[in-house]
């Protein structure tokens, strides 16, 4: 059964301000976003009808949005309220939330200047991102931080992880290792990367690609189990000595990587545990921060 398409869904999509019904929320072909990719998102999952670290992604969207010189015209309150607002329309309980914020279409061209912000915030139900994890070389690197934003979460960066990942399923592969401009693992195209070395995870510095939420979570779920974090430039053909390597992310959580080309890795006890204590983590916050 073919899923159904983004714009043919009942529900309901919080649009600048208001509730539109889900078929309705649409923008115009000339809008700045969709010719120069003037546009930034959050992804985000609610566990229980609370997102989770809803602040931080609040925040990120805020200063995405910033990075790419616009404002949106709402504070991080009013976007956490129009995200719960919005999950609590569709009747939605464990799901995907995807804010996000873009140039309208008061001007067509490189610049932008007159340009009004938008925002909208749809939720939907969403199983794992990933299944059976099997990696490939990228066609493409990530861009060096002085040839674009590259810590904020802006459409624009994402092309070359489309093109990546269709590479990689047509390889039968789930998705795309990415490497950084001088050679390094980076992340996948949609998450962060760790390798597990007996009781120590090492992970890239994330100074050249986004810093993850799940990542930076993770670490702090990792080091109160008493695992050391190493965060480090790390070669390619050293992932060929990791005992374990999973990756993160808001959609992907914590999931483990079976192989990355010919090399073939263990779903591992460290894997396992942090995978379970971010599951027990985000729907014990999820509770709290709803009772708050």
């Amino acid at each position: 059964m073919a899923p159904l398409p983004y714009d043919d869904r009942d529900g309901w999509i919080w649009l600048d301000g208001d509730f539109v019904p889900w078929r309705q929320a649409s923008v115009h072909v000339l809008s700045h976003a969709l010719h120069y990719a003037s546009s930034v998102f959050e992804g985000e999952r609610a566990y229980g009808g609370e997102v989770f670290k809803l602040t931080e992604h609040s925040e990120r969207l805020v200063k995405s949005a910033a990075s790419l010189g616009f404002d949106i015209p709402y504070d991080v309150a009013a976007i956490n309220a129009a995200t719960r607002a919005t999950i609590a329309k569709n009747g939605l309980s464990d799901c995907y939330v995807r804010p996000v914020a873009w140039r309208g279409a008061e001007m067509i061209g490189v610049s932008a200047q007159a340009c009004r912000p938008h925002v909208a915030i749809a939720a939907w139900e969403w199983g794992a991102y990933y299944s059976d994890l099997r990696l490939t070389r990228a066609i493409y690197d990530r861009p060096a931080p002085n040839t674009a934003p590259v810590q904020s979460k802006a459409a624009g960066l994402y092309m070359i992880c489309t093109l990546s990942k269709h590479a990689a399923e047509a390889k039968g592969f789930g998705d795309a290792l990415m490497l950084d401009y001088e050679g390094y693992v980076a992340e996948t195209t949609g998450a962060n990367l760790f390798m597990v070395k007996g009781d120590t995870l090492h992970t890239p510095i994330a100074d050249r690609f986004l810093d993850g939420i799940t990542r930076r979570t993770v670490i702090e779920l990792a080091q109160a189990r008493g695992y050391e974090v190493v965060e480090r430039r790390i070669r390619p053909e050293e992932l060929a000595s990791a005992d374990e390597i999973f990756v993160t992310g808001t959609a992907a959580e914590v999931t483990p990587v079976r192989a990355i080309d010919e090399l073939s890795f263990k779903i591992g006890h460290v894997t396992q545990r942090l995978s379970e204590d971010y599951a027990a983590l985000t729907r014990g916050q999820s509770r709290a921060e709803a009772a708050a």
